[in-house]
């Protein structure tokens, strides 16, 4: 799987809130990080308790996440991604619509498996 598979799978990961589909794209590993704008998350079980289960599943009943501008950046045992998204999603607790944009990057490794996502840090738009 080359990386925009590995984007795509982890945007899908999101929309679905999919706990089983984000571990094959991420390394499950202490090591990973993700930064976000409800938290900073550190190691895989709590990207995925966290911001999987929690952020994602808890708090929204439908998400939808379209990625653009995709730019891959590879080396020879890791890659950088960096894009542009659009979210939307239903808050659960009261059917409302959140509509979010912004920008984001990620960090690949290679590994007998395949690429495995390390770290993600996202943000709002430019100012």
């Amino acid at each position: 799987m080359d990386i925009e598979q590995c984007i795509d799978m982890y945007r899908r990961s999101i929309e679905k809130a999919d706990v089983s589909l984000a571990a094959e794209v991420w390394a499950e590993t202490p090591e990973v990080s993700l930064i976000h704008p409800r938290g900073h998350e550190h190691g895989w079980e709590a990207v995925k308790a966290n911001f999987y289960e929690k952020v994602m599943g808890t708090l929204f009943s439908e998400r939808r996440l379209d990625v653009h501008d995709v730019r891959v950046h590879p080396y020879p045992e890791a890659a950088v991604a960096e894009f542009y998204w659009d979210f939307t999603a239903t808050v659960r607790a009261d059917g409302s619509t959140r509509r979010t944009q912004g920008r984001e990057s990620q960090v690949y490794v290679k590994t007998p498996e395949g690429w495995r996502l390390v770290h993600v840090h996202y943000s709002g738009p430019a100012a």
